[in-house]
């Protein structure tokens, strides 16, 4: 029966064909497999052995790509950390030379005074929040024009207005600070002083004005008072200190 089977030539063609067509997958499998093997750099090998080789080759090369990529995204990091403080430090000079044009400013504005004809002069006062709601750092500048060059002496009191509630109450130095008893601070300089202090407000008292006065006996008496309004800053102009 067999042999009728495969007599008959219809059916011989048809065989052929697929046999014909089981080769070329075959030959087409093994050449993809070779190419394959060509383009990740690895000879192809037969046997459990060789495959054995492969794989082992393949897990090298994995771990040394991964090896750069790692590399590479520290050389990122570092990179990216370097330039976050190259930004920093470019913020902070500026900063700095910001806060030294500011001071060198003040310096040329003490040289070009315009105080009166008393040659004594108080310039707007700074006044710095401190490290609790109620503390305020104070600076006052008292200035001298005088052609004689002559040394001030005298003293200068503090007074400040605000509102507790809905009433209007004031505040002299003594009742703010523990730095003097006497309700002022001493002056003496020949051309201008920095006054410093800290101020402790009540709670619930809002300032709204200070009143500054300087009160001079010698060379001669001069009596200087101005109203000035209660303006915070967030620092000190830098003076070189």
């Amino acid at each position: 029966m067999i042999t009728r089977f495969f007599s008959q030539p219809g059916l011989n063609a048809v065989l052929l064909s697929l046999l014909l067509l089981a080769l070329a997958l075959l030959a087409g499998i093994y050449i993809g497999w070779v190419m394959a093997h060509k383009e990740m750099g690895v000879s192809p090998r037969h046997g459990p052995d060789s495959a054995q080789l492969e794989l082992s080759a393949l897990r090298e090369k994995l771990t040394v790509v991964r090896g750069d990529i790692q590399a590479q995204r520290t050389r990122s990091h570092v990179d990216s950390r370097a330039l976050e403080l190259v930004r920093s430090e470019m913020v902070a000079q500026k900063e700095l030379t910001a806060s030294l044009e500011e001071g060198l400013q003040f310096f040329r504005s003490l040289m070009v005074s315009e105080s009166d004809t008393t040659g004594l002069s108080l310039r707007d006062p700074e006044l710095v929040a401190g490290g609790s709601p109620n503390r305020i750092e104070y600076r006052i500048f008292v200035q001298h024009q005088s052609r004689t060059h002559e040394t001030v002496e005298g003293t200068l009191s503090l007074q400040v207005l605000g509102f507790e509630g809905e009433k209007e109450v004031s505040y002299a130095l003594p009742q703010l600070s523990e730095e003097t008893d006497d309700g002022a601070m001493p002056l003496y300089f020949r051309y201008f002083q920095a006054v410093e202090g800290v101020l402790t407000l009540p709670k619930g008292f809002e300032p709204i004005r200070l009143i500054v006065a300087a009160d001079v006996s010698k060379p001669r008496k001069i009596k200087v008072r101005e109203d000035f309004p209660w303006v915070l800053q967030k620092q000190f102009i830098n003076i070189g200190e």
